[in-house]
């Protein structure tokens, strides 16, 4: 139902601890980075926290050295929250995606970082901008070698961030081969130590149901992306067969809000805050839409799913 301006939204003070950060997709995208490609890092670096985010979570025009890095950060009082890191282990070299891996760890690591997302990117079709994401039989999938030399790399990873203190955690992702329901359970299945990054926006888009996943390995949750999906926007991408790249610059992404009636969005984030108290999350909430900046201030959406967060978690 939808909520008016005279109901009490529904809080989750089990989540009153966990620190809030936002993704610098908003104002500059990773995969296609003519989107956003005029704004300057100090400037996003700025509004993020204007807006009263305590961090950040990597992007592209971020400097790859610790004492850069930390210096970007800290001039604006932010934290490093984590990064996207893909990985090639169904066609690539162990040694080689192992030695990138370790780059990667001992710089989040440099900066206090608790987290590391991984995603397996063998094969993927989400960052070319006229590729259909596919929904049949015409989309990215690994034959059993590759599923086994996936596993098993996950799991040496996984024993690596231990060992630095730190989770692993699987980004489930549109046009990757991890996007269906049974691949996402079979991923969980084989590789028992890897945690799951919740991103309820991929997960919707992929016609799961987000509160569903959660009860699923809620135990297994070790970050969240706060991330909402128009479904009359995602209805027309996957009947039109249209691209990720589409997808994002016609608004299939979003924010999570209330918004103005008719609700902006989908995704019942409510549900999703009661469940994570429940199994007693504590991690980072991260607030990410992948939209296009010259269409939707990012700004303003960053002010708004912040008030939205603190309003339904105190946060």
């Amino acid at each position: 139902m939808m909520q008016t301006q005279t109901e009490i939204p529904t809080r989750s003070p089990g989540l009153a601890a966990c620190a809030v950060g936002i993704n610098p997709i908003m104002w500059s995208n990773d995969d296609f980075q003519e989107l956003g490609e005029g704004t300057s890092l100090d400037r996003c670096l700025a509004e993020m926290a204007e807006a009263g985010y305590a961090g950040s979570e990597l992007g592209h025009k971020y400097p790859r050295t610790s004492p850069e890095l930390g210096a970007a950060l800290g001039r604006h009082g932010l934290r490093l929250v984590s990064g996207w890191h893909s990985t090639y282990l169904a066609e690539r070299d162990l040694a080689g995606e192992r030695a990138s891996f370790r780059a990667h760890l001992d710089l989040l690591h440099s900066l206090k970082a608790t987290v590391v997302i991984v995603a397996e990117c063998s094969r993927r079709i989400y960052d070319q901008p006229t590729t259909p994401l596919g929904w049949t039989d015409d989309r990215p999938r690994l034959d059993e070698a590759g599923w086994s030399l996936m596993v098993a790399g996950l799991q040496e990873f996984s024993a690596l961030t231990a060992a630095a203190g730190m989770k692993l955690v699987y980004h489930h992702h549109l046009g990757t081969v991890i996007q269906t329901g049974d691949e996402l359970d079979r991923l969980m299945a084989e590789a028992p130590a890897v945690g799951l990054l919740l991103d309820p926006g991929h997960l919707a888009f992929a016609g799961l149901d987000p509160l569903a996943v959660l009860n699923r390995y809620g135990a297994r949750v070790g970050h969240v992306h706060l991330k909402n999906v128009r479904p009359d926007v995602v209805r027309r991408a996957r009947a039109e067969r249209w691209s990720f790249r589409r997808a994002v610059v016609e608004g299939a992404f979003t924010i999570p809000g209330d918004g103005a009636p008719p609700r902006d969005g989908s995704v019942d984030f409510p549900s999703i805050f009661q469940r994570l108290a429940d199994y007693a999350y504590t991690g980072w909430l991260v607030v990410e839409a992948e939209e296009d900046p010259g269409r939707a201030s990012a700004p303003d959406k960053a002010r708004r799913a912040r008030a939205y967060v603190r309003r339904h978690t105190s946060a």
